[in-house]
């Protein structure tokens, strides 16, 4: 282990804080699904996933990850500077004139750790794929990890990439989906039910597991058994429950806060209940 528990706790903390900084610097922004994500991410980059932060596109002999519900930006850019892909002072520029940190991560910014434009949902499962099979065609044993939102399965094209990969033996393909049933117009149940989500994937014949994203001890040994089940003919769903706003108390759980930015005293009372003995920007 990289970190202790108490450590990857204390870094998701500091990304939570980054998270209400950014959004209410250029009022703007996703903080919800960020907040709800932040222990994932960190469990994800500082503990499991094999990467060099010496970023380079081709990827090769590393792990990849791709962030399917690139809304979720500030999460993203938290735990990529904090890991040390660019200088945290960076985060600062968050959607601002000419800044590398655009509200949906780009590629033609150039900014180390992002693959893809992930701007339009339901693409992840697709570009995945493909670097998954690359990886095999070239005989490199790394895996390939994504982020998919529980509304952005609403989207057509998810589906047909899901069929594809157990159909392929798309097996060193671990794919997270963020299941806090709240996407921009209310509760997935309200807008567009999604059912059972574990009994489709297993239906189209992934093998899935769950666990709890707002527990850093679970997600950690989650993401560590889902590596153990690579190689073996089929590709990993890890089914992950979180709360939409965790760490913040007025807005866990509550889809008003998919896009929306906390003014100055919300800001101040967000950093009052997330503490970190890291330093800020």
């Amino acid at each position: 282990m990289k970190h202790t528990i108490k450590e990857l706790e204390d870094i998701a903390s500091q990304v939570r804080r980054d998270i209400v900084r950014m959004v209410h610097g250029c009022q703007s922004g996703h903080p919800g699904g960020s907040l709800g994500c932040a222990d994932f991410m960190t469990a994800l980059y500082f503990e499991v996933m094999n990467h060099n932060t010496d970023f380079n596109m081709d990827g090769k002999g590393e792990d990849l990850f791709f962030l399917s519900n690139g809304h979720i930006s500030p999460v993203f850019y938290s735990v990529l500077a904090r890991s040390g892909y660019f200088d945290v002072a960076e985060l600062a520029t968050f959607r601002k004139l000419n800044s590398r940190l655009q509200g949906h991560p780009t590629t033609h910014e150039h900014l180390p750790g992002i693959r893809i434009a992930s701007g339009s949902l339901g693409q992840g499962f697709s570009v995945a794929i493909g670097a998954a099979l690359a990886k095999k065609l070239n005989k490199d044993s790394s895996l390939v990890y994504t982020l998919h939102g529980d509304g952005e399965l609403q989207e057509g094209q998810n589906w047909e990439a899901i069929m594809f990969a157990p159909f392929n033996k798309v097996d060193n393909l671990i794919s997270t989906i963020d299941y806090n049933g709240q996407q921009i117009d209310g509760p997935t149940e309200k807008v567009l039910s999604l059912d059972n989500l574990q009994a489709k994937f297993e239906a189209f014949g992934w093998h899935v597991i769950t666990s709890d994203g707002n527990d850093m001890d679970n997600i950690v040994k989650a993401l560590h058994y889902a590596k153990s089940l690579t190689g073996k003919g089929r590709p990993i769903l890890n089914l992950m429950s979180t709360q939409m706003g965790y760490g913040v108390d007025y807005m866990v759980g509550s889809h008003k806060w998919h896009g929306t930015a906390p003014n100055d005293a919300q800001l101040e009372s967000a950093l009052g209940q997330i503490s970190s003995s890291l330093s800020d920007y």
